[in-house]
């Protein structure tokens, strides 16, 4: 579990204890602001590989290696860790800069896909120049069974032991990583909820936590780009706290990859080639 203390905007000192809050009238409605109230941190972290800018990310400047191998891996930058020779971390404030030194072959192939990306918080394939980069070939995976039923039960309350981010100031999407016995290992929290997924990703490769009959679970929006990162992470099921979309659904099927939605209240959903194969 991540024990960093939350990136957020600390209380204004200066403000006297009394007046913790003011109200105000704007068009017959009451408006409350409150000078303790903490707000969720982004900086900008430019990304370089071998010397060259490749991307600007508005990151939560937490776990920033994490995310930086799991974007790398992600974003099919790097096949795998190895690849990655050297990693310097660099800037203040809202200025963040990342140095990543990877393999000769590595660079080659990213030179040779011409992107050229400007990030943001909302959109996990900005920058991408044709579509064959949004709708690449990636490797099908080999299929596993569904995870137990009681694994899924309380998951929504279990996994807010890892948030302590958005617990405390709220504005983040988090993504959680449960193993083979069901057990809640890892989390990661970013204002970007392919942030968060490259963050946990990152971090499981980095600390060598084995993902084999494991899954990774989800509280954004479930679209295409989360299905290929956990497809390139060699994931084998995905738990999404939110709807998936169509195109989402129709790749982790064809990639074997073992689809579940879970509602607030009603039964899970599974898309799920696992379930097809049991019918």
């Amino acid at each position: 579990m991540n024990t960093k203390r939350p990136a957020c905007a600390a209380p204004a000192l200066e403000t006297p204890a009394p007046a913790a809050s003011q109200t105000y009238s704007y068009n017959n409605l009451q408006y409350c602001e409150s000078a303790s109230t903490a707000l969720a941190e982004e900086v900008a972290l430019a990304i370089a590989y071998n010397g060259i800018s490749q991307a600007v990310m508005l990151v939560t400047p937490t776990d920033l290696e994490d995310f930086i191998v799991g974007f790398s891996l992600g974003s099919g930058i790097i096949q795998d860790a190895a690849d990655i020779y050297d990693l310097q971390l660099s800037g203040s404030g809202s200025a963040q800069y990342a140095q990543v030194t990877i393999a000769n072959r590595a660079f080659w192939n990213l030179k040779q896909q011409r992107r050229q990306l400007a990030g943001t918080s909302g959109c996990g394939l900005c920058g991408v120049e044709a579509v064959e980069q949004a709708l690449p070939q990636l490797q099908v995976l080999p299929g596993a069974p569904l995870p137990p039923a009681e694994w899924l039960d309380g998951l929504r309350e279990r996994i807010g032991a890892f948030q302590p981010l958005g617990q405390h100031c709220g504005a983040v999407h988090a993504a959680v990583f449960m193993n083979n016995q069901g057990e809640l290992l890892l989390g990661r929290e970013d204002i970007g909820r392919h942030n968060a997924l490259d963050k946990l990703i990152g971090g499981l490769i980095r600390q060598k936590i084995p993902t084999t009959g494991g899954l990774a679970i989800v509280t954004s929006r479930c679209s295409l780009e989360l299905i290929q990162k956990v497809l390139r992470a060699g994931i084998q099921t995905l738990v999404s706290l939110s709807s998936p979309t169509g195109l989402a659904v129709q790749w982790a099927r064809r990639h074997n990859l073992n689809l579940i939605h879970l509602p607030q209240k009603n039964a899970p959903r599974v898309y799920s080639p696992a379930l097809e194969n049991q019918a």
